[in-house]
């Protein structure tokens, strides 16, 4: 819901610049008309007072007759930056994204205080891997690849209709060709033309505003379809279903120190994800799951709080795994030495008639990095975790650790190895340093484990003795467009086999 941020921001803003404008014309015009023109005695506040004329404290304008201009030295006054020429989408019809210059008067269709901009573009990127993975009971090499398009149909300054696809894999099953492994199965190429998302999002403000042919102070972003949502970088929600949601943006309060605070409300009634729920092949359930939430992002006492509540409802055979989520979470930097968030989410509600719950406990999280002589570039990170019980996210496909360091995190291409990332009945942490050396490229180096709580055998949790893993990530652009990334990962985990991965993996950007 970052986009109603954004746009909140943005009309708050321009609202700010035209009261204030507004404001100073209404003053001096009052200022003049209540004198004789130009001649008129000075009006000036009651509370400004004047200062005596000291010519002497004026110099004259610098001369620079004997140096001619020279556009590149005027360029090296900014540090010698210049225009980075950026990648343009796939396909660009209409109204350019991101380019100077005049876009016209647009058209007025629903309004002339609404006017239309229509534009069409295709994004994306196509992202190829070579792997060698060992998950412990299966072993693979494979050449993968995945094409990730987003199609964006822009209207007005404020409405769209968007689409996201991929269109050679299905199922989670990408477009390979297995050439290493016991297991493997030579190649396969997977087809999909079925739609990812499909959602359209505006602003009643700006609707009714031209509509009605009148401004208004009514700013309230909204969204329905088959949406992405995303609270808390994913940690609590990061799912895309059949829904809607509305936000109440950019508040304030001055008494409470509260410089910006958002509401947002949200529902969804099919493709609702979420690990505790899952259908009787042991796959999430894609249907039959309901949920319904509100999220708060609240600036204040030199940070800020993120907090959430929502209700997962199973439908049908599912209605015995319906529960309860909330959230909170607090981020602040202390000092000049330390970044830090607070995060806890928190499982409950659940009756499972007799049933293993799959919904029940609390995670708390603690994400630490440090700020080094070299904040934008070195940053050294130690991220810790400790779960009780059955914690999950509201809703997700992943576990509730897919922040926690690189260790924990697959590439959702060639199934590269991660340590578990449930939290479920365990503690542990991620110690990392990650350089960007002179912001050209990225290396990060990692240390991490996952500790069980309650002993080894615990039923139903997935990891079932101590886990330790190393993880390297290496990334380089290339050219403009193009991106080269390796990983390698290996993992020591009691009572099961050890895992371990390498891959190397081309992005090209459009």
């Amino acid at each position: 819901m970052d986009i109603f941020k954004n746009a909140s921001r943005r009309a708050l803003q321009g609202s700010i610049w035209s009261v204030t404008v507004a404001g100073a014309l209404a003053l001096s015009g009052a200022a003049y008309a209540a004198g004789e023109g130009a001649d008129a005695p000075r009006q000036m506040s009651p509370t400004a007072k004047p200062v005596e004329h000291d010519a002497n404290v004026f110099g004259s304008d610098p001369a620079y007759e004997d140096k001619p201009y020279d556009a590149e030295e005027q360029i090296k006054i900014y540090g010698g930056k210049t225009a980075v020429n950026t990648p343009r989408p796939l396909i660009e019809l209409g109204r350019p994204i991101y380019t100077e210059g005049s876009y016209g008067e647009g058209t007025n269709l629903i309004g002339r205080k609404n006017l239309l901009f229509p534009a069409f573009n295709v994004a994306g990127d196509w992202r190829t891997a070579v792997a060698f993975n060992d998950n412990g009971a299966t072993e693979t090499g494979q050449v993968a690849t995945r094409l990730n398009l987003e199609i964006d149909l822009q209207l007005t300054g404020t409405e769209r209709l968007h689409a996201f696809m991929r269109p050679v894999d299905q199922g989670g099953q990408f477009t390979r060709y297995e050439f290493a492994g016991d297991d493997r199965d030579q190649g396969e190429a997977f087809f999909d033309l079925n739609l990812e998302t499909l959602f359209f999002e505006g602003d009643f403000g700006a609707i009714y505003a031209g509509l009605a042919d009148e401004w208004t102070s009514l700013d309230l972003p909204f969204s329905f379809g088959l949406m992405p949502v995303i609270f808390q970088n994913g940690v609590w929600a990061e799912d895309a279903f059949v829904g809607g949601a509305f936000a109440i943006p950019a508040l304030n309060s001055p008494k409470l120190d509260i410089s910006n605070m958002d509401f947002t409300f949200f529902a969804g009634f099919d493709k609702v994800t979420t690990p505790a729920i899952k259908d009787a092949q042991g796959a999430l359930a894609d249907h039959g799951v309901r949920v319904y939430g509100a999220a708060a992002f609240v600036e204040t006492l030199e940070g800020y709080f993120e907090a959430g509540f929502g209700r997962v409802d199973g439908q049908g055979g599912f209605d015995d795994l319906s529960y309860n989520n909330a959230t909170l979470a607090y981020t602040s930097r202390y000092g000049r030495w330390l970044s830090n968030s607070v995060r806890g989410v928190w499982s409950f509600g659940q009756d499972a008639n007799g049933k293993q719950q799959t919904a029940d406990g609390y995670a708390l999280f603690v994400e630490n990095s440090l700020v080094t002589s070299l904040p934008s570039t070195l940053v050294p990170y130690l991220n810790a975790w400790v779960g009780i019980d059955r914690p999950q996210p509201l809703v997700d496909d992943t576990g509730l650790l897919k922040n926690t360091g690189i260790n924990f995190e697959t590439d959702a291409l060639t199934g590269f190895p991660k340590l578990d990332d449930t939290g479920q009945d365990t503690y542990g942490g991620a110690i990392g340093i990650q350089y960007l050396f002179n912001l050209d490229q990225q290396i990060v180096v990692e240390a991490a484990t996952v500790q069980p709580i309650g002993g080894d055998a615990v039923v139903g949790r997935a990891a079932q003795g101590s886990q330790y893993a190393l993880g390297v990530r290496w990334q380089l652009p290339i050219a403009q467009t193009w991106i080269v990334r390796a990983d390698a990962m290996y993992g020591w985990l009691e009572n099961v086999d050890d895992i371990g991965g390498a891959r190397l993996e081309i992005r090209r950007k459009f």
